[in-house]
């Protein structure tokens, strides 16, 4: 007998889903077979985003046209990867999730915490929803020059 995926483990298949799309969309060698309407479609009605730099709030309309105006912008030099995945609250059809993110671009290592809100919706690649986001940076970025991994 077959038991469907859990609420958290859909959330989190989202999240390293949607971060791999990141990456390929922002890489010039992979933007040109990355379908803009993955991450438009995700991101629910009344989506917002609380920035780690300012604490600034972006709302949905303006981070949509952000990602898509930085189609391509870096050259095989960006890299994130999901690590800590963890799940928080949870009811009815609602769970906050949170992650590390890590980020390689520019020659630096970055890091961050992020705590998000998920909720179902069966038309969703993975059957939930972005509803908000609030990224904490872990650690000042790098400006010693790094090394992608290999």
């Amino acid at each position: 007998m077959s038991t469907s995926p859990s609420l958290f483990e859909r959330a989190k298949a989202e999240i390293i889903d949607l971060h791999r799309y990141f990456a390929d969309w922002y890489n010039a060698t992979d933007h040109n077979q990355t379908d803009f309407s993955r991450f438009e479609k995700v991101l629910g009605e009344g989506f917002r985003i609380v920035t780690p730099d300012d604490g600034r709030i972006i709302e949905r309309d303006s981070i949509i046209n952000h990602v898509r105006a930085n189609r391509g912008c870096f050259h095989g030099e960006f890299v994130i990867e999901i690590d800590d995945v963890r799940p928080g609250w949870e009811a009815a059809g609602i769970i906050v999730v949170t992650y590390v993110e890590a980020q390689f671009r520019a020659g630096a290592w970055t890091r961050r915490r992020s705590s998000a809100l998920f909720t179902e919706s069966s038309s969703m690649p993975n059957g939930v929803e972005w509803r908000h986001l609030h990224e904490t940076w872990l650690q000042a970025p790098e400006t010693k020059q790094a090394q992608p991994p290999k």
